[in-house]
């Protein structure tokens, strides 16, 4: 009875537009109130508990990094140097769209930063080329989710924290399947543009300009490469990195490029701060939420639960994946981790599937959620961007969706997706 009205509670809150945090927190205080005698000290305790963790700081120094980046034309110059390779071609603004969020991706580690970096620049242009508004704001807002599979992951820190997880392991899985996710988008953007006729750039491809973009934008394609390397190569933890991040992104932004200003800086700090401070915020609570859980032993009741359905393992994979898909309609992708991680983490262990591996899947299909209604948050980005209704985005990312869930499949049921080069690296 309690954990029903838990959960009802919850989502009621949700449904209603009560921010996820506070949802989560009030059921969880109420179901204590009625059902039990634990002193409600436990709800401060458990929240400072799961937020008093050192991988976790390198949450907020990843979400500066990215700020800093975005303003100090990181972002732009990923998107000249894009623009430069695939910009001709048929649909090629569709093309540098989605390998601009992969790029922006494999730097910030969110994906609305990704989303809200490019679709600034580059539906502007694709209007400009007479590029459906709706196919642009919807290929920009899928393409973004890329930011949360390729590392460095917020995400894959959380489930990291959470699970006891490796984040370095979690890192280096999420590169095949973040380049697969980009791969999909590709070619569905590609279809999509053949079919309407979309027309690339203009502008002819010269070695003299490829040169040129390549040297303008080397500092954005040293990022990922300086932080990751020094994480894979023993050089710091995925925290130091974040941090390395930041003085990056300062040293180029005010050295190398002289963009990044006294008010951009304030004014990333400040971004920063709203963003961090609400994350903290679900995360302390959920972590309470989490230890409700595990209290009354949900997660090996749902366990049983899955496993009295079917013991086949296929079958198993795809209810939990459909169990996933569905929380990510209306649930945000860093709370859903918390609350479901150590619920399901146990059912797909006794399938075999290793807990790097569901990271990476229960983040990919948690993603696909930024793109889903009601909560898609990058839908939400991308229409106040492009200045046009998010209703119709609903349908014009369908094929989006469908090419991210073909993904996830693969990723699901193929192991050597996520696992391969961590074996390799190990």
């Amino acid at each position: 009875m309690e954990i029903t009205l838990l959960f009802v509670v919850m989502l009621a809150l949700i449904i209603v537009g009560v921010p996820i945090g506070y949802s989560i927190g009030v059921s969880t205080l109420l179901t204590l109130i009625i059902f039990t005698e634990i002193p409600l000290v436990m709800v401060a305790q458990n929240a400072f508990r799961g937020i008093d963790s050192f991988p976790l700081m390198a949450i907020p120094f990843f979400i500066l990094a990215g700020n800093l980046m975005t303003q100090g034309g990181l972002a732009r110059r990923i998107v000249s140097m894009a623009n430069v390779f695939a910009g001709r071609s048929t649909g090629g603004l569709a093309s540098v769209a989605t390998l601009g969020c992969m790029f922006f991706g494999a730097i910030s580690g969110s994906a609305i930063a990704t989303t809200s970096a490019m679709a600034t620049m580059v539906l502007p242009e694709m209007e400009a080329k007479n590029y459906d508004k709706n196919f642009s704001a919807s290929l920009v807002a899928a393409a973004g989710t890329v930011g949360i599979i390729l590392p460095p992951s917020i995400p894959f820190v959380v489930y990291g924290v959470v699970t006891n997880t490796s984040i370095g392991r979690l890192f280096i899985a999420g590169i095949i399947p973040g380049i697969l996710m980009g791969a999909a988008l590709l070619v569905a953007g590609n279809i999509i543009s053949r079919r309407r006729g979309y027309v690339g750039d203009d502008t002819p491809f010269t070695v003299a300009r490829a040169f040129k973009e390549l040297r303008g934008g080397i500092w954005a394609i040293l990022a990922p490469i300086i932080i990751l390397g020094g994480i894979y190569g023993g050089i710091f933890t995925p925290t130091e990195a974040a941090v390395v991040s930041v003085v990056y992104a300062l040293l180029v932004g005010v050295v190398i490029y002289r963009e990044l200003t006294w008010a951009k800086i304030r004014l990333s700090l400040y971004n920063t701060l709203i963003i961090n401070g609400i994350t903290t915020f679900m995360i302390g609570l959920s972590t309470v939420f989490s230890a409700y859980l595990s209290l009354n032993q949900i997660p090996q009741r749902l366990a049983s639960f899955f496993l009295g359905i079917t013991e086949n393992p296929i079958l198993l994979l795809l209810l939990i994946n459909v169990l996933l898909f569905i929380i990510g309609f209306i649930v945000d992708n860093i709370p859903a981790c918390i609350i479901l991680a150590p619920i399901l983490l146990p059912v797909v262990i006794n399938l075999g599937m290793s807990p790097v591996q569901f990271g990476v899947v229960l983040t990919l299909n948690l993603a696909i959620g930024f793109v889903t209604p009601p909560y898609g948050t990058n839908l939400f980005v991308t229409a106040a961007i492009a200045k046009i209704p998010v209703a119709p985005l609903f349908k014009t990312v369908l094929p989006f969706i469908l090419a991210l869930f073909i993904v996830l499949m693969i990723v699901t049921y193929f192991p050597p997706t996520t696992m391969f080069l961590v074996e390799l690296m190990n």
